[in-house]
Parts: C-alpha cells; sequence; structure tokens
C-alpha cells in the first residue's frame, strides 16, 4: 500500500509521547522516511525503527532547511523511497504549515494523507489545569500566533482584547511587551496571565500573574520559548496556581506583591 509516492503529515501532539494517537504511530511504522520537526518527542521515532529519520527543524533563526527545500525532500524522498511521513508538533493544520505541505506533494502528484494530533493549544493549559471555556466564566477562545509570516504580532490580538474569551498565543514570546501593552490599552491590567514553556514534558514550567505582572514573572522565572501564553479569567483554575491566589477575587492590587513573592509553580 505504501510502496508507491505518498506523504503522510502526522501531528506528533504537544511533546508528552504518550499524548499521541493510536493511528498516528500505526502510520509511522509503515514510514520509509520520517522527516521530523524541532518541537517533536524524539522518543516517537523510536516508532520507526525501519525507517530514515531525518531532523528539518526549524527555530527562530535557525532553520536547516527552508520551507521550500522542505517541500522539494518530501517529493524527492517519497519518489525514491515510497511512504513519507512528515512528523510535527501538536496538530499540523494549527499553525504548523500542514495544508501548504499537503498541496504540495499533490501538485506534483503525490498521494496524500492527513494525521491529526493532539494541539498544545488546548492540551498544554489542560495538563496545569486551566480550561479554556467554562460556564459562566468563558464562552469562547481564541488561539492566535503571537509572531505572523512578516514577523509582526497578529492584529488579531487586538480583537481578542476586546472580548471576553478565553486568549491562547502561540509563538508570542518576543511580542509578549506589545501584548501586554495591546491588553492594558483595553483596561485589562488586572486580567489573569499564564504561560507555560515546553508543556507537558519533562523540562515544562510555568509562570502566573496579571497583564500587570506579567513580565516580572517570565524574567524572574527566566521563562523562554517554546512558551504558550494563555490569558483570561480561567486561568485562575490552574490547579498549579498558588493557593493564595486562587483565594484572592479578581487578582486585586493586594494581590500584585503575592504574585511577585510566589512567582510560578
Amino acid at each position: 500500500m505504501y510502496n508507491l509516492p505518498k506523504l503522510s503529515v502526522v501531528g506528533a501532539g504537544p511533546g508528552d509521547p504518550e499524548l499521541i494517537t493510536l493511528k498516528a504511530l500505526n502510520t509511522l511504522k509503515s514510514a520509509k522516511v520520517v522527516l521530523y520537526d524541532a518541537l517533536i518527542n524524539r522518543e516517537l521515532l523510536d516508532y520507526a525503527p525501519q525507517a530514515e529519520h531525518i531532523y528539518v527543524g526549524k527555530r527562530k533563526n535557525k532553520h536547516r532547511y527552508s520551507q521550500d527545500e522542505i517541500n522539494d525532500l518530501i517529493v524527492n524522498y517519497a519518489n525514491e523511497r515510497g511512504h513519507v511521513v512528515r512528523l510535527k508538533g501538536g496538530d499540523p493544520f494549527i499553525f504548523g504549515r500542514g495544508s501548504e505541505e499537503i498541496n504540495y506533494a499533490r501538485s506534483k502528484g503525490l498521494d496524500t494523507a492527513v494525521v491529526s494530533g493532539i494541539t498544545s493549544s488546548i492540551s498544554v493549559p489542560a495538563n496545569v489545569g486551566i480550561p479554556l471555556t467554562q460556564r459562566g466564566t468563558a464562552e469562547s477562545f481564541w488561539v492566535i500566533t503571537g509572531t505572523t509570516s512578516a514577523r509582526k504580532l497578529s492584529s488579531d490580538v487586538y480583537l481578542a482584547a476586546q472580548s471576553t474569551a478565553t486568549v491562547v498565543i502561540l509563538m508570542g514570546m518576543s511580542k509578549l511587551s506589545e501584548i501586554v501593552k495591546i491588553f492594558s490599552e483595553f483596561g485589562k491590567e488586572d486580567t489573569p496571565v499564564g504561560i507555560i514553556q515546553n508543556g507537558t514534558t519533562i523540562n515544562e514550567k510555568s509562570g502566573f500573574g496579571t497583564i500587570k505582572t506579567i513580565e516580572k514573572v517570565v524574567a524572574e522565572k527566566q521563562l523562554t520559548a517554546p512558551s504558550i501564553i494563555v490569558i483570561g479569567e480561567v486561568v485562575k483554575e490552574s490547579h498549579q496556581l498558588p493557593k493564595e491566589l486562587k483565594e484572592v477575587s479578581g487578582f486585586s492590587a493586594s494581590a500584585y506583591s503575592k504574585f511577585l513573592k510566589i512567582g510560578a509553580a
């Protein structure tokens, strides 16, 4: 079945190697070549011992291959070897450029398949006890890229800051000051914020504050990318949040000193 040129774009989940679907594992077992990204858990490659593993990850200012080069690798390996798996962190269709690779492969005559992954935008907050929706608190949520293809902050952040929805921002750490400024302009200084770095992995770190205090928390806890930023009242539900802060309604000004002393869980 997989001897013909084929591309499968597979979601590897948020980082925990157990947070991957059975379909994804079965797809890996049939791969001839696995092209994998920077944020996938390397343990997942053990499910494809028969395949050649090629790192094509892209981190900020550190791109081993351009997207055009990756597209060419997909087509060339598929024509030479058969089944190519493109293993991407989270879900490949959530800021993962999965659709671009699928479309390119189809344009070159390859058979294609997509295996959805568990997106970090939902699973990482859940892992620290943050529900993105909650009856009476948050009726919807936004998932926004912090950095567009033009390397700018998405203009959707301005719209999200005016809503009562939970806001999840991916790839936004380099734009945190801009995000804070936007939310402050709309009177959201007291809105709770959680930032989770390397979510669901053994290297996970998290920090909690408000729009007004989060930059200081980030500096004190030395939080960096890759991190997910969660903004909204639901952040107070986190089981990692210090007990003193859970008992403070609305994160009043008197709580800020406690926030800065306690920092992150």
